[in-house]
């Protein structure tokens, strides 16, 4: 069984906008009168075939020129290209610029001209020629101390080593300057500073257990400070209850 409510007056605000019926503001027909009716069109039905033999005037399909304005005809100047016209053989015929060759003119008032030359066949007498060719013949080499029209230059040979008696036999048995050890110079210079890395020492540490800095929480603390305001969310009142009324007695 649904539950009645009481009826609250507060509660009746009236109906919504649509409860009102307001005349339109489209259209012609029932248009407000408060309002500006804007133009209204329609569009009309196809006609029928019998009014195209009443009226026979042609529709817009005029060509007009683009050369016409409403001024009168365009001033600009027009062009217009024709064909090549056939060659009389009685017109002098002037020959163009390409038709001259001045390279071969020959040269005037004593200038000089280089030399011409032609490219002709062999000729039969060459084949019995015994001359040779230049790839036959042989220079001299020029390396070495054996050409007799040339100058030459110091040579030298090397020869092997000998165990006994050559100039690489050591006979005093003199030690190399690879078996004597450098001196340090610290010894005969003054000594520079030295230094030495020990090993890394660690550091004292307190084994008691300290809070860190997360634990503490410093803006809690109102005794020596002042509080902020606090606020906190109540139960929703009904807007129709009767406030309560106390009478004070002076």
């Amino acid at each position: 069984m649904e539950k009645k409510h009481p009826i609250i007056a507060g509660r009746e605000k009236g109906p919504g906008p649509g409860r009102y019926g307001l005349p339109s503001t489209i259209g012609f027909a029932g248009h407000d009168f408060t309002k500006p009716t804007c133009p209204a069109y329609s569009f009309h039905g196809r006609m029928s075939d019998n009014m195209y033999n009443v009226d026979s005037s042609p529709g817009p399909k005029y060509n007009i020129d683009a050369k016409i304005t409403r001024f009168g005809r365009d001033g600009t100047p027009s062009y217009s290209m024709l064909g090549r016209m056939k060659a009389e053989k009685e017109l002098f015929q002037m020959p163009g610029p390409g038709a001259y060759n001045p390279e071969k003119v020959p040269p005037c008032n004593l200038q000089r001209r280089p030399p011409a030359y032609t490219m002709s066949s062999r000729t039969h007498c060459r084949g019995t020629d015994s001359v040779p060719a230049p790839n036959k013949y042989f220079l001299p080499p020029l390396m070495g101390s054996q050409i007799p029209n040339k100058a030459a230059s110091a040579s030298y040979t090397m020869s092997r080593s000998y165990s006994t008696g050559g100039h690489s036999v050591d006979l005093a048995k003199t030690p190399g300057p690879c078996r004597y050890n450098s001196i340090d110079p610290s010894i005969y210079l003054p000594r520079q500073p030295a230094f030495s890395m020990l090993g890394r020492h660690s550091l004292p540490r307190d084994a008691t257990k300290i809070p860190g800095p997360g634990t503490y929480s410093p803006e809690k603390v109102t005794a020596h400070q002042p509080r902020a305001p606090a606020f906190s969310l109540g139960i929703k009142h009904s807007e129709f209850i009767t406030p309560l009324v106390v009478n004070v007695s002076d």
